[in-house]
């Protein structure tokens, strides 16, 4: 009896530690950030498969797609693409839910972009002591998911923060440089743990976590700095389930550099890994030539080319060893040029060509780990 007590406390035990399963095949996320589908939908655009007109979703689900991110702004000022404020976030969540697939709610934290060059606090919160806007991130961040929840569109990951290697909303949460000190690291992950706690106040969730939390920075191909980030944050006991990239080529490195990364971070920290942002141009070679760091685009700028970039994106990431690597989400997949948005790259990155069809890289979503890669414990493995 003393034997089958104590294994049953060491599977509760385990329940609660970072213990890993590997997965079937249909749970590695692959899909994008779509967040300004509404309104390039609205402003005219539209997707076809085919020649076929079809529901955007409808699209991705048909070649594999089964998760998609949102980002979401406090006050955006609604010009241009800063449109992502709640109602318009929860509405398009709605969708995502509604069409089965799974949801990433990326918190910015800001009235506008957050990322490596600007982490702007909201302007309602500019001035707030810092006590203050730590219970501010809380409160906020617990009344937004809980109206997620009241709307059955509960995320099923969420980002505190967008790519927030050098911290978030400046210049109370700055790190690196010379704010790279144990005040600013405790000051930092302080905000980072009152988000988390919204999360579980929103959610409701007790000791049943659903919800998982994903930490996204954008150093895809650099062991070190993710190592110097990372390091820092688990010192101070930050509760996180998954580790999300942004792995662009002209600015993160090679598919090397993104393979040891992804390696090297898996063995030190045993976490979940997505590259939760990447892209790869099918058009304007020309131009992407002129790039600064244009000897990384080793694959050819075309249709092509495109399809292969991503193809190897996906295989790497599901090569990681023990698992670990569990998704890809492509940036900004519908940016198809319409009247009246400024779509990045002016469309170039996108997954479907000028006239909304559907570009080979659709296809490259199933693209599955070498028969021959080592290190690994898939059980799709073919």
């Amino acid at each position: 009896m003393m034997k089958l007590s104590l294994v049953i406390a060491s599977v509760f035990t385990c329940a609660g530690c970072n213990s890993h399963i590997a997965r079937q095949p249909d749970d590695f996320l692959v899909g994008g950030d779509i967040s300004m589908l509404t309104k390039i939908e609205k402003l005219g655009g539209v997707f076809r498969d085919r020649g076929k007109r079809r529901d955007f979703l409808d699209i991705f689900k048909a070649h594999g797609g089964n998760c998609f991110r949102l980002r979401l702004f406090v006050a955006p000022d609604g010009k241009n693409a800063v449109v992502n404020d709640l109602p318009y976030t929860l509405a398009l969540a709605r969708r995502i839910k509604t069409a089965r697939c799974k949801l990433l709610l990326n918190f910015h934290y800001s009235d506008t972009w957050a990322d490596p060059g600007h982490q702007t606090k909201p302007a309602a919160w500019a001035k707030l002591p810092f006590d203050d806007l730590e219970k501010k991130v809380r409160e906020y961040t617990a009344a937004t998911i809980a109206k997620f929840k009241q709307a059955q569109a509960l995320p099923d990951i969420v980002q505190i923060g967008n790519e927030i290697t050098p911290g978030m909303l400046w210049p109370d949460g700055r790190i690196g440089g010379r704010e790279n000190t144990d005040a600013q690291w405790n000051r930092f992950t302080r905000l980072i743990q009152a988000g988390i706690q919204g999360v579980r106040i929103g959610s409701g969730e007790g000791s049943k976590r659903n919800v998982r939390i994903m930490i996204h920075i954008a150093c895809g191909g650099n062991w070190r700095k993710t190592k110097w980030f990372f390091d820092r944050l688990i010192a101070r006991k930050v509760p996180f389930d998954i580790i999300g990239q942004s792995y662009y080529p002209w600015w993160h490195g090679t598919l090397d550099n993104l393979k040891d990364n992804l390696r090297r971070t898996a063995m030190a920290y045993g976490k979940d890994i997505m590259v939760v942002e990447t892209a790869y141009p099918y058009r304007d070679r020309q131009a992407w030539k002129k790039n600064a760091k244009s000897k990384n685009l080793v694959w050819p700028i075309s249709p092509d080319g495109q399809r292969a970039f991503l193809s190897d994106v996906v295989r790497a990431v599901r090569e990681t060893p023990d698992d670990r690597g569990i998704g890809v989400i492509w940036w900004y997949p519908e940016s198809i040029p319409v009247r009246g948005l400024r779509v990045w790259n002016r469309g170039a990155t996108a997954l479907f060509d000028s006239q909304g069809n559907a570009l080979p890289a659709v296809k490259a979503f199933r693209t599955k780990p070498s028969p021959d890669a080592s290190g690994i414990t898939r059980k799709d493995t073919p």
